[in-house]
């Protein structure tokens, strides 16, 4: 997930839910395989469609506040996030056609 910037508790009011544009979150931990199985196909999509929609990535680990808020229980979840509020979220890892799918509409 190299090329995701990360975001925390603290920064996470200002960078998401105060964002112009839509935010994906991908909330995920170091030691979650289907995280890492995701991260280069979330890679692909920021690459792809990153003018139309934020990308960061939120440890669960690091950051338990936010996650707890939003009832992520399992990971990677990946929520979308427009005007505030959580638009789209999507539980485990899935191939990136899944993933263009339930983002239709938004990218």
């Amino acid at each position: 997930m190299a090329n995701i910037a990360a975001v925390t508790d603290a920064e996470f009011e200002a960078q998401v839910l105060k964002s112009d544009k839509p935010v994906l979150v991908d909330f995920w931990a170091e030691w979650c395989g289907p995280c890492r199985q995701v991260a280069p196909i979330l890679d692909e999509l920021n690459a792809e469609h990153g003018e139309k929609l934020t990308f960061l990535k939120m440890n669960v680990d690091e950051n338990p506040v936010t996650p707890s808020s939003y009832r992520v229980t399992g990971i990677p979840t990946i929520n979308v996030y427009q005007g505030g509020e959580v638009v789209k979220s999507i539980v485990g890892a899935k191939p990136k056609a899944a993933l263009l799918k339930e983002l239709e509409g938004i990218i």
